[in-house]
C-alpha cells in the first residue's frame, strides 16, 4: 500500500516535474502565459488554457464553485463520481 501524499509535497512533484505551474492568483497576477500566447490572443485566435482551482481545503467552497460554474463539473473526468 502506497503512503498519502500531503498537498504540499503533491504540488512541488508536479513543479518539479515540469507537470505544472507553481499556484497563482488570476484576479491577482494575471493569467500566465507565453508571449506567443499573449499575442495570439491579441490577433483574436482561441488560445485555451488549462486551469485547475485549488480550494483552501474547503468542500463547501468546492461545491459552491461548482453550482456556478458547470464547467467545472463536466470537465471533471477524474473523480470517482465521474468515471
Amino acid at each position: 500500500m502506497t503512503a498519502a501524499v500531503n498537498f504540499v509535497d503533491w504540488m512541488q512533484q508536479g513543479i518539479v516535474n515540469g507537470w505544472c505551474g507553481a499556484p497563482v492568483c488570476v484576479t491577482h497576477d494575471g493569467l500566465p502565459t507565453t508571449d506567443q500566447e499573449d499575442i495570439d490572443t491579441d490577433d483574436g485566435d482561441d488560445v485555451c488554457i488549462m486551469i485547475s482551482r485549488i480550494y483552501d481545503g474547503d468542500i463547501d467552497m468546492k461545491q459552491q464553485v461548482e453550482a456556478n460554474h458547470t464547467p467545472s463539473v463536466w470537465r471533471d473526468t477524474y473523480t470517482v463520481q465521474h468515471l
